[in-house]
């Protein structure tokens, strides 16, 4: 008869801990937008539920300490006035932490709640806590087909599991939607044989069928540099990315390591991947860049369209003035940019404004109009901050003064700007008016971080013609040619070769690349910043530089380090009120 060793009981750790014994809380907030960097919380609503049972609720306004966007009350109901009086996050913060200590937070789309908290922790110089996170929009990923559910929105799951209380936008009732909603998901995943907090967890992070089903997409993709692009079965470019190493990068799009539910959505979708193999990271970036900006795929968040992009004009007639346009045009005119939103070009004109008194009508203003009085006027004159060409009150010659001024800062030399800004900083706060001063020094961050890309991007742009070389990995080099901005070719130099005759080589069969207008004539803002950056990147050596590379020696590089340490405050959107800002 066989010998057995002795039975060894399993602890409660080997067993894990039961869901019925899981306390859950599950958290819903307003926000006044939808970056947590750059926006608020509104609204905080929690329910704790154990067992199956509620055992506690967490409601409350929350003022931003910002305007909330008619558009965000017209969908949550909230509006500014309801939040007056209102306690800041500062406040409500430790009250909802205490709540959810020692607790699994639950959330509908995680990482929008628990990137605001993570922001709200960080702004208030709290450490994150980092709980066990359940986000029932995955979980029902997982465990609903579509054929029970078109999508997978709250009020859709709501629906289907019959919730109580239907969501409305507003936190506490979302979140006692998302209650209903969390039971229900529970009782599905319990016939994959989730029982325990453990396997929950694990569930979650484990691949999606058609993850597991789609594997065979990355059989024979290359493991050198390159670009991939996810197709459909129609041929339509779903998604665009790079890699150094092409294989292990497109493999992981079918392991559990994927976790964002728009590209785990576009794996359902795709059919092929194709492959494109480059000479070098830096060519694999362009490419990207470039593929994203001609096909516009619909599953990539960002650079689909850099012809939004919008430029500071100074306009070329009589009485010049600052315009917004969305393209630089052989015209005459002085521009400056590009800008990511009009929102930051405006701000940044509104510094120059502050600057230099130009007029800020937008009509074309000419001496006939003049002479004729049908000019219309504005009340800025009254003011003291125009000189009313429009009604003949200033001479040609005068406002072409302040027109050159303007044309000067515009071309390299930001001091008037800085200094005109410093002086309004420090007047509003020695009257204590700090939210006024943070919208100058908000407004002067603006122009001089779009001084500063205009001026290298275009110092980059007048070169005819750049070779430069780094060491490569395999103890060769990487070597490219940049024209005007562009990057014309990309190249290698095996190891222990002479490198001459690659350049030679590599710079006789590079794209022809004509001169152009403007700080990016033949090239997108962003390539030739990832061209930049490679250049800036350690061991690049330069081969050959045709032209002069400078930037303005009062540009704005001399005060951006400045503007960026008092922009980087703990709380961006005021002035700090222990003393003077920006000093």
């Amino acid at each position: 008869m066989a010998s057995h060793g002795p039975a060894v009981q399993g602890t409660l750790d080997d067993l894990g801990t039961p869901l019925a014994g899981v306390t859950f809380v599950v958290v819903d907030l307003e926000t006044t937008g939808g970056s947590a960097k750059e926006d608020a919380i509104t609204e905080i609503g929690a329910v704790k539920v154990r067992g199956g049972e509620i055992v506690g609720e967490f409601g409350t306004l929350v003022d931003p300490g910002m305007p909330i966007p008619p558009f965000i009350s017209v969908i949550t109901g909230i509006t500014q006035q309801m939040v007056v009086a209102a306690p800041r996050i500062g406040e409500v913060l430790p009250a909802f932490l205490e709540f959810a200590r020692g607790a699994v937070l639950v959330a509908h789309n995680a990482p929008f709640d628990v990137g605001f908290l993570k922001a709200a922790c960080a702004a208030q110089e709290r450490p994150w806590p980092a709980p066990a996170v359940v986000d029932t929009a995955d979980l029902a990923r997982r465990v609903l087909t579509r054929d029970e559910v078109p999508n997978c929105k709250l009020a859709t799951l709501a629906r289907f599991f019959r919730a109580r209380v239907e969501p409305c936008h507003r936190a506490l009732a979302d979140a006692r939607a998302t209650v209903d909603v969390l039971h229900g998901l529970l009782e599905r995943a319990g016939s994959f044989g989730v029982e325990t907090l453990e396997e929950l967890t694990g569930f979650q992070r484990a691949p999606t069928p058609e993850q597991r089903r789609k594997r065979h997409l990355a059989d024979g993709v290359p493991t050198a540099p390159g670009v991939y692009l996810f197709e459909d079965a129609r041929g339509e470019v779903l998604y665009v990315g790079k890699s150094g190493r092409l294989r292990s990068r497109v493999t992981s799009y079918f392991t559990a390591s994927e976790t964002r539910r728009h590209v785990r959505e576009m794996i359902g979708i795709a059919e092929r991947v194709r492959t494109i193999v480059c000479a070098s990271p830096l060519e694999a970036e362009v490419r990207e860049l470039r593929l994203i900006a001609a096909h516009k795929p619909r599953y990539n968040r960002r650079s689909r369209h850099p012809e939004r992009a919008v430029w500071l004009k100074l306009t070329a007639e009589p009485f010049p003035r600052l315009s917004i346009v969305r393209e630089v045009r052989e015209d005459g005119a002085t521009y400056l940019g590009p800008f990511g939103s009009t929102r930051t070009a405006e701000d940044a004109r509104a510094a120059v404004h502050d600057a230099v008194p130009l007029r800020q009508c937008t009509q074309r203003l000419t001496l006939r109009l003049i002479e004729t009085r049908r000019a219309a006027t504005c009340a800025l004159a009254e003011l003291g901050r125009c000189g009313a060409p429009c009604e003949g009150r200033q001479a040609p010659e005068d406002y072409s003064r302040h027109a050159a001024l303007a044309r000067r800062i515009l071309e390299g030399d930001v001091r008037p700007v800085v200094a005109a800004a410093r002086a309004r900083i420090d007047r509003l706060a020695d009257e204590l008016r700090y939210e006024e001063a943070a919208v100058q020094r908000d407004r002067l961050a603006a122009f001089v971080r779009g001084a500063a890309r205009c001026q290298r991007l275009s110092a980059l742009a007048r070169l005819a013609q750049l070779v430069a070389a780094k060491p490569a990995f395999d103890g060769g080099w990487e070597l490219h040619v940049v024209r005007h901005g562009r990057l014309a070719a990309a190249g290698t130099v095996p190891p222990h070769a002479h490198p001459v005759p690659y350049v030679e080589a590599l710079v006789a069969t590079a794209e022809t690349v004509r001169p152009g207008i403007g700080a990016t004539p033949r090239a997108s803002a962003e390539e030739m910043e990832c061209v930049l950056r490679w250049l800036e990147s350690p061991g690049v050596r330069l081969v050959e530089v045709d032209g002069t590379w400078t930037c303005p020696p009062h540009g704005a590089e001399s005060v951006r380090a400045w503007i960026e340490s008092a922009v980087a405050r703990p709380d961006s959107r005021k002035v700090d009120r222990a003393g003077r800002p920006m000093r």
